[in-house]
């Protein structure tokens, strides 16, 4: 199982790494989860330089990608050589995008008709695609997922272990990681957002 989250120049690190970690700590065998990116490294947009742990192409073949975003997403958008590498396919892929990674999925045809959710910044820049975008953090249509927010990063994380691991597993995850004196509330948040989107 292969869990691939594009992470390109300029990546937002509370998207990547908070994905990240999360699907980390499902600790499921098998499971492999990394960051695909277009050249060996790429630096943030506060300066943190990662390695790549896969490639693109890499990702292409995984079973679940989560499209990062960053303050370059819409130069991203535009490169049309980068789009047509990206082979995504929601009928055989979980497919989540977060925040301006919302917009690269809108480019690539893969949202159509599902609304969608991202950041204040790229609303209308989503919405200049045709595609409806959602005052709330999450919304997920069959394999396909969109959150808002930097800090939605947990619900798309939570959404893809729980569609592959059960909800059972993600509540243990975010249970995990929640606030000391705020587990059950944080928790409840969480599924609430999620579990009207599970398949």
């Amino acid at each position: 199982m292969h869990i691939a989250i594009l992470t390109f120049e300029g990546f937002n690190e509370l998207d990547s790494l908070i994905a990240l970690n999360l699907l980390n700590r499902a600790r499921q065998p098998g499971w492999r989860v990394t960051l695909s990116c277009p050249s060996p490294s790429v630096t943030s947009m506060n300066g943190v330089t990662v390695s790549a742990q896969s490639s693109l192409a890499d990702a292409c073949e995984a079973d679940a990608v989560i499209v990062g975003s960053g303050v370059r997403t819409r130069d991203i958008a535009e490169d049309n050589a980068l789009l047509s590498s990206l082979k995504l396919d929601p009928e055989h892929q979980l497919i989540g995008a977060q925040c301006s990674g919302t917009l690269l999925l809108a480019k690539l045809g893969i949202l159509g008709t599902i609304p969608a959710c991202t950041d204040l910044v790229t609303k209308p820049w989503v919405q200049e695609t045709g595609v409806e975008v959602l005052d709330q953090p999450f919304y997920a249509r069959g394999n396909v997922a969109t959150a808002g927010g930097c800090l939605a990063s947990q619900y798309l994380a939570a959404w893809i272990i729980a569609r592959f691991a059960g909800q059972a597993v993600a509540k243990g995850v975010l249970h995990y990681v929640a606030p000391v004196g705020e587990k059950d509330e944080y928790v409840k948040r969480a599924m609430n957002n999620i579990a009207p989107y599970l398949v």
